[in-house]
């Protein structure tokens, strides 16, 4: 039996709620999950209001919308993005008890949510209001794509303090013990099961470094002035950082039996990294499209 207790962390004094107000039979509390979704709405507002705001950025000197647009435009991606996670989480991840259990696909607020349904749901928002007000789609997919990366940031911290999401054991000096039954179900490992913080890698490479070189290459170079070529740098950067960050990520439960302790669904990759490579080969195509244009 392998000990991983000597060299690791145990997980911080972390509450999922940050408040909860009670009053008689109406009880409200606010999860730092959904503050990172509120968060992250808000500064890819502000960020995408500045770029429509600097003439500079854009080759005719005419921002691809207006604010009044945008905000339009918001209320039809925040619809993508609840109703495409919820639903790719239901689709990808776990239709089986889902078709047993059709009464709890809408129940978002009792977790499961899939970036990847939430990226096509937000896809697919972004073209119908594109297409219904005869929008430049390329330069539009930027704008997006400069605004994503905050909200995944937030996002995976929240997982963190969620204690969720974890990866695999690990006795590496930065391996965190989660609490819960599940993150301790680990096969030759004891007393306590240790694991990479997989959740911290996420926000570090889909959120910090992927949104800093994006908003770098933006403000920097003017590459809003090349269409389409920071939303291919979304899709690839995304792909491929989701797609590493999976060898450490512990794969999801319902993928896991005896005859396939590694969760793998397709040539020995996981579910996140099979979902990655489509993503990766579709954000070269627009960089390389880009470059020519």
């Amino acid at each position: 039996m392998l000990n991983l207790t000597p060299a690791v962390l145990n997980f911080p004094d972390l509450s999922p709620v940050i408040f909860e107000i009670n009053l008689g039979p109406i009880h409200f509390a606010l999860h730092w999950y959904a503050l990172a979704y509120i968060g992250g709405f808000l500064i890819g507002w502000f960020l995408i209001l500045r770029a429509l705001k600097a003439t500079r950025l854009w080759a005719d000197g005419t921002a691809p919308m207006s604010k009044e647009e945008f905000e339009d435009l918001l209320t039809w991606l925040i619809l993508g993005v609840i109703v495409g996670g919820r639903l790719g989480s239901v689709l990808l991840y776990n239709p089986g008890y889902y078709l047993s259990h059709p009464w709890e696909i809408p129940m978002v607020w009792k977790g499961g949510m899939a970036f990847h349904g939430g990226f096509l749901g937000v896809v697919v928002a972004a073209l119908i209001w594109g297409r219904k007000h005869s929008k430049p789609l390329l330069s539009l997919g930027d704008l997006l794509a400069m605004a994503t990366p905050p909200g995944l940031l937030l996002g995976r911290l929240a997982n963190f303090v969620n204690a969720e999401l974890w990866g695999k054991p690990w006795n590496g000096p930065w391996a965190v013990i989660f609490p819960g039954m599940d993150a301790q179900a680990c096969a030759n490992v004891g007393p306590l099961c240790a694991r990479h913080p997989s959740q911290l890698y996420e926000a570090g490479m889909e959120g910090l470094i992927l949104g800093t070189l994006i908003l770098a290459l933006v403000w920097v170079t003017g590459v809003l002035k090349r269409p389409g070529f920071i939303m291919g740098l979304f899709f690839a950067g995304y792909g491929l950082s989701r797609f590493i960050v999976e060898f450490f990520r512990q794969a999801d439960a319902q993928f896991i039996t005896e005859s396939n302790p590694t969760g793998a669904v397709f040539l020995g990759m996981q579910m996140g990294q099979l979902l990655s490579l489509p993503m990766i080969l579709l954000g070269l195509f627009f960089m390389l499209r880009a470059k020519k244009a």
